[in-house]
């Protein structure tokens, strides 16, 4: 177990997806980060999931932290009621930022964009530039062939069994809380 973190960076879509599960998901762990006194740190949108993790954290006394590139803030209409909105000028600036704020990753469904952040601080802990937790929270299974593709680069021996153990996956929220809750 590790010990209890202060700020959580969360990779997730700026799309709500075709199942209102997944804003759901996103709002109650914005709630449970707010509880338990946990920083959300995220890409700073207020549409879809990210949206919905930000007005979750937010609306229940968290704090929120929103890194939003100049280029998306009109597209992702940046989450202005956040207590920190840093405006960066590039994606790359946003995902130092996302490291540099965040205690441990969570990611939750999401497309191209969700997946390249979380991929690449799975490569950044790879090659020793930090040593945070990642998690995945793999919500009615929305991340199973992703994990199965992951076992096939395993089986090609283009990654380790140590490279795959850099990451947990968790089946639902509530087993991602008592993770951190015990």
């Amino acid at each position: 177990m590790e010990r209890k973190i202060q700020s959580l960076t969360v990779f997730c879509a700026a799309r709500s997806g075709n199942n209102s599960e997944y804003e759901s998901l996103a709002y109650d762990l914005g709630n449970w980060l707010a509880k338990n006194q946990i920083q959300l740190v995220y890409g700073g949108g207020s549409t879809g999931l990210m949206g919905a993790l930000a007005r979750g954290c937010f609306e229940n006394g968290g704090y929120v932290i929103g890194i939003i590139p100049e280029a998306l803030k009109a597209r992702e209409l940046e989450f202005k009621k956040a207590q920190e909105l840093i405006v960066v000028s590039t994606m790359h600036e946003r995902k130092a930022q996302m490291n540099l704020r965040g205690e441990a990753f969570l990611t939750l469904p999401g497309g191209f964009g969700t997946l390249e952040e979380v991929f690449e601080v799975i490569t950044w802990k790879q090659l020793g530039f930090h040593n945070k937790p990642i998690y995945f929270l793999n919500h009615k299974d929305y991340f199973t062939p992703l994990f199965e593709f992951i076992q096939h680069m395993k089986s090609a021996q283009f990654i380790s069994d140590e490279d795959v153990s850099r990451i947990q996956s968790f089946n639902d929220l509530q087993n991602w809380k008592k993770h951190w809750e015990n």
